[in-house]
């Protein structure tokens, strides 16, 4: 079970890795997007910080999450990314291959906190 955990947590702080990347360095290819996907592109343009912070909190959340003695802080740190994409995949763009993905994610972040959760109840009393 241990190495199955350090296998689930290590692909998952990639995948947080490579979208974080992407932020910055813009190589995943774009399908072409809806005109409704345009406004909302167009929308996050507008708020320039917005797509940097977001980057940069996936790859240091992915970075923590990888190493089990930091994964406690990474899977605090990339949850309230993790809830926004859930959102926006749940919202606006429900496909199936998607929601699949966003809910292996979500399952595997959760799965991380109840495991941890000792290490959080100094941080609640």
């Amino acid at each position: 079970m241990k190495y199955v955990k350090f296998i689930l947590c290590l692909l998952f702080g990639l995948m947080f890795i490579n979208a974080g990347l992407d932020k910055f360095l813009h190589y995943m290819p774009m399908p072409t997007p809806t005109e409704e996907q345009k406004k909302l592109f167009a929308a996050f343009a507008e708020i320039s910080w917005l797509m940097p912070l977001v980057g940069t909190v996936e790859i240091v959340g992915g970075l923590l999450f990888i190493a089990p003695k930091t994964r406690a802080l990474g899977a605090i740190v990339i949850l309230p990314v993790l809830v926004g994409i859930v959102i926006h995949n749940f919202t606006k763009f429900p496909t199936t291959e998607g929601m699949i993905i966003v809910t292996v994610l979500a399952l595997i972040n959760l799965w991380i906190l109840y495991d941890n959760r000792g290490k959080y109840k100094t941080l609640i009393s």
